[in-house]
């Protein structure tokens, strides 16, 4: 997670959120089908794909399983650990989902072996939104986006204890 640091926002996003943004996600997509299947690209797009896929009544289902290195950096390389059926006809008819296109550096890749394919994702940031079809919000580029996955309850400190530490420093 080195890439963290060189954002400067944080937009946490609940089980809740996610639920309800890939849900509109499928709304928008509803009338470009019907699809022949759905590819998720692992293992953002795992989660917002079976929402979709059961929003959409998309039975055939594949992954597409992707490891990007230089995350920050447009033309980082990503090394495809597994493909998918889906590229035998370039996609064509075929739904592509992701949780997230940031960069647009695993999504061009993907692009490239599915070109005819719809690309959706739920979130998007300004330098890899050219590389999907289908959005629904789009965050700035510095914003990290904390999916609920990356996330587990912890106990908050209280308010007065912040303000000693603050007092202190």
């Amino acid at each position: 997670m080195a890439a963290k640091s060189t954002y400067t926002k944080m937009f946490p996003v609940s089980w809740t959120e996610l639920h309800r943004d890939a849900k509109a996600l499928a709304w928008r997509l509803a009338d470009l089908g019907p699809f022949k299947g759905l590819v998720a690209i692992t293992r953002g797009g795992l989660v917002p794909a079976a929402i979709v896929a059961r929003e959409l009544n998309v039975r055939l289902i594949d992954t597409v399983c992707c490891s990007t290195y230089e995350k920050t950096r447009r033309g980082g390389k990503v090394e495809v650990l597994k493909g998918t059926q889906a590229e035998q006809d370039s996609g064509e008819d075929w739904l592509i989902v992701d949780d997230l296109v940031d960069t647009g550096v695993t999504a061009e890749r993907v692009r490239e072996m599915m070109p005819k394919a719809h690309f959706a994702t739920v979130y998007a940031k300004p330098a890899g939104k050219p590389m999907v079809d289908t959005f629904i919000t789009e965050v700035s580029q510095d914003t990290w986006i904390l999916f609920p996955w990356d996330q587990e309850a912890v106990m908050s400190t209280p308010i007065v204890e912040l303000k000693a530490t603050d007092r202190r420093r």
